[in-house]
C-alpha cells in the first residue's frame, strides 16, 4: 500500500501509536525507579548492567524489557513523522516551510535536552541537599513555561507571554548557576545535555528530512540503511573515512554515532506511510472478514513471539529461540494473510515488515558477540524494531478492533504528552517526596526487592495520572 500522492487534511490520530509511545515513556520511568540495591533478577535491568553490582560489562549479551524501551520510543517517533508532515502538506505547506519547521523542532528539543540536564537533581549536586530539590522543582516550572501550549480557548498572546517568561527565567538562572562538584563543567555548558534527548534531536531532524525528500520513493529510504551500514563498517575500520565521519561541525549537538538509530526510525517511517494510507480511506462501509477469534489469535501469537525473544535471547538459548520464532511466524502468517478490510491490510503490511526485521535481526545475532544494547549491535536494532512492530499490531487490534481504548487511556494520554512524562519523576515527584521527608519513610516500608518494585510501579502510576491530567486539560509540551 503506497503513500498516496495527494494528502487529505482529515488524517485521523492513531490511538495505538500514542499508546505505544506512552508505554515506552512509562516503561522508561519504571526502569529508573525500581530498586537497584536489592536482588531483583537480571532481566529487570539493562543486560549489560546486571545485579548486584550494576557495573557495566560490555561482554554480556542478552535482551531485557528495559533494553526495549528506547528503541520502541525511536520507532514511535519514526512512525509519527509521516503522519505529522503529511498533515502539514495537506494544509498547503511548502517543502521550505516544512524544512524550517523541522529545524525549529530540532532546536526546541535540543534546547530542552540542555536545559533539562542543568536542572537534573543528580547533576546539580550528587549529595543530598534541600537546595538541589528546590532548584529541580524550579527547573520543572521553567520548562513548563518554556514549552507549554495552552488550550486554544486561551488567547495566543498569553501563551506567548508564558513562553517568553520561561525562556527569560532559564537564561537568567543558567547564566548564574554553578556546579562545584563537577570540575570539568563547573557552570553552564552546551556540552551538558540529556543524552537520550540529544539522540532524539538528531534522529528527528535526519529522519524528517529523509522522509520529506523521499516520500514518493520509499525504496530510497530502505536503500539508505545499506549505505548507513557501510558507513558504520568503514568508520570502525579506521582510515580516512573514519576521520571524516568523526568530524562534527556542532560537537555538542551532533555525532555520527547518534545516527545508528536510523536503523529503527527509517523503517518506522515506512510503517507510518502505511498508516497514512489507511487513515485516508473511509472504511465505514467496508465489511471486515476477520472475526474476533482470529484477531485474538493474532494478539496471542504476537505476545508469544515477543516473550520468546526476550526470554530466549536473555537466557542465550539461541537455536531454540530461533526455531520457536520461525514456527510462531509461520502460524501468525496464516492468520494475517488474505486481508480484505483496510485495517486488516494495515496489520498485514506491518506484519511483513516485522517478519523482515526479526529474521534479519536473528541472522545478525552471532555478529558482534550477540545482541547488546551497549555497545549497540545490528541484531539489537532489527530485533527491537520487530518487537516494536508486533507491539503496535497488538495495540492496534485491542484499541481499533476490540474497542478497548479505556484500558489503554493512560498510555494514550502519556503518548500525547511524552516530554512531561519523561521528566516528571526526577523534577517533580522526587523533589516533592524529598522536601517533605517522605522518601526515607516510604523506603523503610518497602525495603524488600518485591515491595521496592511495587513502590516503583506506584511512582510510575502517579506520573501516568499526572500526565493524563495535563493531557485532559490540553496542557501540551511542544518540543
Amino acid at each position: 500500500m503506497r503513500l498516496a500522492a495527494q494528502y487529505r487534511s482529515n488524517l485521523k490520530r492513531i490511538d495505538a501509536l500514542d499508546a505505544l509511545r506512552g508505554l515506552a515513556v512509562l516503561a522508561m520511568v519504571l526502569s529508573g525507579v525500581i530498586p537497584f540495591n536489592g536482588t531483583l533478577p537480571p532481566w529487570m535491568y539493562h543486560a549489560q548492567f546486571p545485579p548486584p553490582t550494576h557495573q557495566f560489562n560490555p561482554k554480556i549479551a542478552g535482551l531485557t524489557w528495559v533494553d526495549l524501551v528506547f528503541p520502541i520510543f525511536i520507532f514511535s517517533l519514526g512512525t509519527a513523522i509521516p503522519l505529522a508532515l503529511s498533515r502539514r502538506l495537506s494544509q498547503g505547506w511548502t517543502n521550505l516551510e516544512i524544512s524550517l519547521g523541522i529545524v525549529k523542532r530540532g532546536f526546541l528539543l535540543g534546547t530542552f535536552a540542555i536545559v533539562l540536564q542543568h536542572f537534573r537533581p543528580t547533576v546539580i549536586n550528587p549529595e543530598a541537599s534541600s537546595e538541589k530539590w528546590q532548584l529541580a522543582l524550579i527547573g520543572f516550572a521553567i520548562l513548563f513555561l518554556m514549552f507549554v501550549q495552552l488550550p486554544r480557548v486561551i488567547p495566543k498572546w498569553i501563551n506567548l507571554a508564558m513562553n517568553l517568561i520561561g525562556w527569560g527565567a532559564a537564561i537568567a538562572i543558567l547564566t548564574q548557576i554553578q556546579y562545584p562538584h563537577n570540575a570539568k563543567l563547573p557552570e553552564f555548558s552546551l556540552y551538558r545535555s540529556d543524552i537520550i534527548l540529544l539522540v532524539l534531536t538528531n534522529i528527528i531532524i535526519f529522519t524528517s528530512f529523509i522522509w520529506l525528500f523521499t516520500r514518493h520513493h520509499p525504496q530510497f529510504r530502505a536503500g539508505l540503511l545499506a549505505v548507513l551500514f557501510a558507513l558504520m563498517l568503514s568508520k570502525s575500520a579506521g582510515g580516512w573515512m573514519s576521520d571524516l565521519l568523526s568530524i562534527s561541525p556542532i560537537p555538542w549537538l551532533y555525532r555520527f554515532e547518534y545516527l545508528k538509530y536510523l536503523f529503527i526510525a527509517i523503517p518506522g517511517t515506512l510503517i507510518g506511510d502505511e498508516i497514512v494510507s489507511y487513515t485516508q480511506i473511509n472504511d465505514e462501509y467496508i465489511p471486515k472478514t476477520w472475526n474476533r477469534f482470529r484477531l485474538g489469535g493474532i494478539v496471542i501469537l504476537m505476545v508469544l513471539i515477543i516473550l520468546n525473544l526476550v526470554i530466549g535471547l536473555q537466557s542465550r538459548l539461541l537455536p531454540q529461540t530461533t526455531g520457536i520464532s520461525l514456527i510462531l511466524l509461520i502460524l501468525s502468517y496464516r492468520l494475517l494473510k488474505d486481508p480484505s478490510h483496510p485495517l486488516e491490510e494495515l496489520l498485514y503490511q506491518m506484519y511483513q515488515w516485522g517478519i523482515y526485521g526479526l529474521i534479519l535481526g536473528l541472522a545478525f545475532e552471532p555478529y558482534q558477540g550477540g545482541i547488546k544494547k551497549d555497545p549497540t549491535t545490528m541484531s539489537y536494532f532489527f530485533i527491537t524494531l520487530a518487537i516494536a512492530i508486533f507491539l503496535l499490531i497488538i495495540l492496534t487490534i485491542l484499541i481499533d478492533s476490540f474497542d478497548q481504548t479505556l484500558w489503554f487511556q493512560l498510555f494514550i494520554d502519556t503518548g500525547k504528552n511524552p516530554m512531561i512524562g519523561y521528566l516528571a519523576f526526577a523534577n517533580l515527584l522526587w523533589p516533592i517526596l524529598e522536601l517533605n521527608g517522605w522518601t526515607p519513610k516510604i523506603e523503610a516500608l518497602t525495603n524488600t526487592p518485591f515491595l521496592g518494585f511495587l513502590r516503583g510501579l506506584s511512582y510510575t502510576l502517579m506520573i501516568a495520572l499526572f500526565v493524563s491530567l495535563c493531557t485532559r486539560l490540553k496542557l501540551f509540551w511542544k518540543t
